[in-house]
């Protein structure tokens, strides 16, 4: 019998290489309308809200302007972004399973939606929370708990899988497993020492884990 019931995934840094896309869409509309270039530290300390919660609070009165010229870059120049190696197989082979998957990613949902259609993943999923679908983002466990109620499921027969402390924080909880990957994580350090259930630093270590398990 499978141990998981449902099995919910982060987007970047886990799904997906996006850092230097979202990089360069910021630092695109930092140059662009305030004369700034933004370092890439500079840009990752604004994670956490959504993209337009931050160009909300850059852009004031030109909001709209700023937002649209913002998700064009990001679309117009999404080969900078890619599916790791493997991560389509893995996807493929939990829904042949009849395993219930979930995206909670803090990205808003027009830059979640563009990356996972982009890349052809989109429609691997049943449920896609984003930052704009939940009051509080990560840590807070509120996109996990729905998909719980959404599903009605055990939380002990959940897996979260993601590459951030806050993945980690988020899982613990609501009460399901944390599976921490770090083959691209920008805090691997951080989540190494939070003790996750699982570790995987390769793709394939994840794959062959996922078919001992489900």
């Amino acid at each position: 019998m499978h141990n998981f019931d449902g099995i919910i995934f982060d987007v970047d840094g886990t799904l997906t290489s996006t850092n230097e896309l979202i990089f360069e869409s910021f630092r695109y509309i930092s140059q662009k309308y305030f004369n700034k270039n933004l370092t890439d530290d500079e840009i990752m300390s604004l994670f956490g809200p959504t993209e337009d919660v931050i160009l909300k609070e850059w852009g004031g009165d030109k909001f709209d302007i700023v937002k649209d010229d913002y998700y064009n870059f990001y679309s117009d120049n999404h080969h900078m972004a890619e599916l790791y190696p493997g991560i389509r197989e893995i996807l493929a082979f939990i829904k042949s399973k009849n395993i219930l998957l979930s995206i909670f990613t803090g990205k808003g949902k027009e830059a979640a939606t563009i990356t996972l259609k982009k890349l052809e993943v989109f429609d691997y999923f049943d449920l896609i929370i984003t930052g704009d679908d939940v009051n509080e983002h990560k840590p807070s466990a509120e996109g996990i708990n729905k998909f719980l109620e959404k599903f009605n499921i055990k939380k002990e027969r959940v897996l979260m899988i993601g590459d951030s402390a806050s993945d980690v924080k988020a899982a613990r909880s609501a009460g399901v497993q944390i599976a921490s990957v770090v083959w691209d994580s920008y805090v691997k350090e951080e989540v190494l020492h939070l003790g996750s259930d699982y570790i995987f630093r390769e793709v394939n270590e994840l794959h062959k884990f996922l078919e001992k398990n489900i």
